[in-house]
């Protein structure tokens, strides 16, 4: 049994991507963002504020990580999480995806996603991110922005997206072949 991760920064479109991967490979999807805004609407906080208050509650983020740790060495998972491939760093049978886009294209998918002005979108990014960044590396000791973990590297923003879902589909269809998984 194999999983995939899939990680990256906002706005790269980690959900859509990881949703065709586990339709497609008849895998479970889960999504670590997904339970980190249901977190925040709980605590009716906004996902900044929530950001903010998970930099001094380190309790949450590692529920979330234990999980999604547990879900990964289980198997038959595509996981979307912005840490998903330093949570199965460790983990075999697990292909690591990184999608990445630069900040304008993402900062405009959230923008048109949200409803929000590029503006606004632009400084929750910035600010999330900057949080993210800050509160992963205090927490874990590690810096998200090294990417040398990865087995595939995809710029979302280079072609459309039947074809980063094609590219995607082959990838990984050459990697079940390769670890006869």
């Amino acid at each position: 049994m194999f999983s995939v991760t899939i990680s990256g920064p906002h706005g790269v479109g980690k959900s859509t991507y990881a949703r065709y991967l586990s339709e497609k490979f008849n895998l479970k999807y889960v999504s670590a963002g997904t339970l980190f805004r249901s977190l925040a609407s709980e605590h009716q906080m906004s996902v900044e504020e929530f950001n903010r208050y998970c930099e001094e509650n380190s309790s949450i983020d590692r529920m979330i990580d234990d999980r999604s740790r547990e879900l990964l060495e289980r198997g038959g998972v595509v996981l979307d999480s912005l840490l998903a491939g330093w949570l199965a760093k460790d983990i075999e049978n697990v292909y690591k995806i990184y999608l990445s886009a630069p900040l304008k294209v993402r900062v405009e998918r959230i923008a048109n996603r949200e409803n929000k002005s590029y503006e606004v979108a632009l400084r929750e990014t910035m600010s999330r991110e900057e949080s993210e960044r800050k509160r992963f590396l205090d927490f874990y000791g590690f810096d998200i922005s090294d990417l040398s973990i990865y087995d595939l590297i995809l710029n979302t923003a280079l072609f459309p997206i039947e074809l980063n879902l094609k590219i995607l589909e082959v990838a990984v269809e050459a990697y079940i072949r390769s670890r006869g998984v």
